[in-house]
Parts: C-alpha cells; sequence; structure tokens
C-alpha cells in the first residue's frame, strides 16, 4: 500500500471517527473516543533477538452495540528500536534495524461483565522509515475499563513482516 493511499485511509478514519461522535453524543454516549499509549515486547526468536521494547501512541475509538458487543477501532504509531549486533572479532559493529509502523485496526468487544471485556481485532501496519511495506494483523486481547479508562493486555502479530509482540495498552476515552 502507497503512503499516499494510507494517508487518505488514516484521514477518512479520523474523519469518521469524529463524525460518529459528534452524532453518537446526542445518542447517550454509545460512542467514545480518546489518546493512547501502549507498550510492546517482541516474542519469537527473531524478532525477540534484533529489536527492543517496543512503544506506541494513537487514537482510539468505542462504539457499543447491543448485547454486551461493540465495536472498536484506532490508529497509531508503533516502534521497535533495533538491538546492537553481537560483538564479533570479524564483524563490523552496529545495530538491527528499528521496526516502526503505522497501524490502523477494526474489530470487535464482548463485555463479559460491567468492566471486563474480550477483543480481535485485525487490520493492517504500515511499515515506515527505512521498511517498506504492509502487512495484516490480528490483535487478541482483554481489557478493564472503568469509566473513561481503559486498560488491555493484547498478544499482536504483524504477518507480513514476521513481528509478534504481547503488549499493554492504556486509553482514556471521552
Amino acid at each position: 500500500m502507497h503512503k499516499s493511499l494510507m494517508k487518505k485511509q488514516s484521514l477518512l478514519l479520523i474523519a469518521l471517527l469524529l463524525t460518529g461522535s459528534i452524532a453518537a453524543n446526542a445518542q447517550l454516549k454509545r460512542f467514545s473516543i480518546g489518546p493512547y499509549v501502549e507498550a510492546g515486547f517482541p516474542v519469537g526468536n527473531d524478532f525477540n533477538e534484533t529489536n527492543k521494547s517496543g512503544w506506541g501512541v494513537g487514537l482510539n475509538a468505542d462504539i457499543k452495540l447491543v448485547a454486551g458487543f461493540g465495536v472498536t477501532g484506532s490508529v497509531g504509531y508503533m516502534r521497535f528500536a533495533g538491538k546492537a549486533w553481537p560483538r564479533a572479532e570479524d564483524l563490523p559493529t552496529g545495530e538491527y534495524p528499528t521496526v516502526a509502523a503505522v497501524p490502523v485496526r477494526v474489530g470487535l468487544k464482548y463485555k463479559l461483565v460491567s468492566i471486563l471485556y474480550l477483543k480481535l481485532e485485525g487490520g493492517t501496519a504500515t511499515y515506515t522509515g527505512d521498511m517498506e511495506g504492509t502487512s495484516f494483523l490480528l490483535a487478541p486481547g482483554v481489557g478493564i475499563r472503568v469509566l473513561g479508562l481503559d486498560v488491555q493486555a493484547k498478544y499482536e502479530n504483524w504477518f507480513n513482516g514476521g513481528f509478534g509482540f504481547t503488549g499493554l495498552k492504556a486509553s482514556f476515552n471521552f
């Protein structure tokens, strides 16, 4: 996916979320939107050995449906710095490449009890910086939401790049 197409998709998602926010506030707060921060911890032999723990920021939105179900979506930025190469006499020193991407996720949430929910998101991660291309992503997780504070634990995998990580995500929704 080209960067211009990704920018258009991100702007369209933001416009839809803002439009939905205005309409939803008139309908008993069935829609919420807010910023998030997240930490990612690489898993798997290759990613764990080549990259450090990552961080991310973005914008998250939720729409409540019926019977405990909801729709969720987010757009953000995620970055995992490269680790230093192992030192060897015949190799120069250096670092593995940084993995950075713009993930766009959409998915379903199901409220188990008043504050506890399960979620499953899918989408794309468009690489930035030294890397190019787009990867399909899948992210199951579990979370707790108390008033506007939402904290979740998840596993996310960017399939085309082979980058998988466990993560903690915290957001505040208005």
